[in-house]
């Protein structure tokens, strides 16, 4: 059976405080985890109008806490910002607050444009080789440094008997090829390059080496996925997506409102921006997102589906989320789990 999780960006739209958008965030959590998702990931993203997820790590800490079952994560941690002693004592002191639950997905991109990036890093320099960090992160999470390395002899504080469920994630061959060389698990963002998903994911199946951390290759995939029976629901959802993605592509500009969202529908841009979307933005019937997202699945071989649903109604969002587990067989659209 395909497992299904969720990928939260924190929405906060107009209107919507940090606050609200994160308790929003723990109730979404919640009920995944009453559905029987099995992980929920929230994103990194820098100078991103209306995201309140710009330290995954503290998001990760408070949905934990408001949780029991469910694994909860970074998806993820992009690397290249971060010092790797950091990143390890941050989850470690996650994994000691919530063995066994913990996730760290890393990314090789900054989340953000380049003057911001070296803002978060102090520096102008560069971006940091991002298997040189990996490899130093793995070193501190207990893999071992090799003798000589400048870092040998540290600790990464505290010691716990566990480590975080470690992930690579990508929307490249790059990614991949470190997952598989390194025997870690890969995450392919399908929303950002959805005609590489497919032989992305094979071929890292096809040449992973088993490892200390994975036996066997795991692979999901993450994608914007809505769910409603209501079709001016879907519309909705695509025209703020068509929207808000423009910003967030861009840098500039303010997150979409509800009177952009109805404008941009009734206005002539609309069908063609529909079009375009059609193969990053999986939205229609649930039993139609059921069907495709399945299909993705089983092309790619990939073991779990990570849904975004960048959605500004939460009501709207978890909704959603009850027609998803039902399609997946996981949960009943009432809200209740699978058993």
């Amino acid at each position: 059976m395909v497992r299904l999780s969720v990928l939260d960006h924190v929405l906060a739209p107009p209107g919507t405080t940090a606050g609200e958008a994160l308790a929003a965030t723990a109730d979404a959590a919640r009920l995944a985890e009453r559905l029987g998702y099995t992980r929920v990931w929230f994103s990194e993203h820098h100078n991103a109008p209306g995201l309140a997820g710009t330290a995954p790590e503290v998001v990760t800490a408070h949905v934990a806490a408001a949780t029991e079952r469910i694994r909860v994560g970074a998806g993820g941690v992009m690397l290249p910002n971060h010092a790797p002693l950091k990143v390890a004592e941050v989850f470690r002191t996650l994994e000691a607050l919530h063995p066994g639950r913990i996730d760290l997905g890393l990314g090789r991109a900054p989340g953000t444009d380049n003057r911001t990036a070296a803002a978060l890093r102090g520096t102008r320099a560069p971006d940091p080789d991002f298997a040189g960090l990996a490899a130093d992160l793995l070193g501190l999470l207990g893999d071992g440094l090799p003798d000589g390395h400048p870092h040998a002899g540290i600790t990464a504080a505290p010691e716990v008997p566990g480590s975080p469920e470690v992930w690579v994630l990508g929307s490249s061959d790059r990614g991949a090829a470190y997952a598989a060389a390194h025997g870690l698990p890969f995450a392919f963002a399908h929303q950002i390059d959805p005609d590489r998903a497919v032989p992305v994911l094979r071929r890292y199946r096809d040449t992973f080496r088993p490892s200390a951390r994975a036996a066997a290759p795991l692979s999901a995939f993450s994608a914007v996925a809505f769910a409603s029976e209501d079709p001016g629901e879907v519309a909705d959802f695509v025209a703020f997506w068509a929207l808000y993605g423009a910003v967030l592509r861009s840098g500039a500009g303010a997150a979409p409102t509800g009177e952009d969202v109805r404008a941009f529908r009734a206005g002539p841009r609309f069908d063609a921006a529909r079009r375009a979307l059609a193969d990053r933005v999986v939205a229609g019937a649930p039993d139609e997102v059921a069907r495709r997202l399945r299909a993705i699945a089983a092309m790619a071989y990939a073991d779990e589906v990570v849904v975004a649903t960048p959605e500004p109604d939460p009501a709207r969002r978890r909704r959603s989320l009850e027609l998803l587990a039902a399609g997946f067989g996981i949960g009943r659209a009432d809200g209740s789990g699978a058993g």
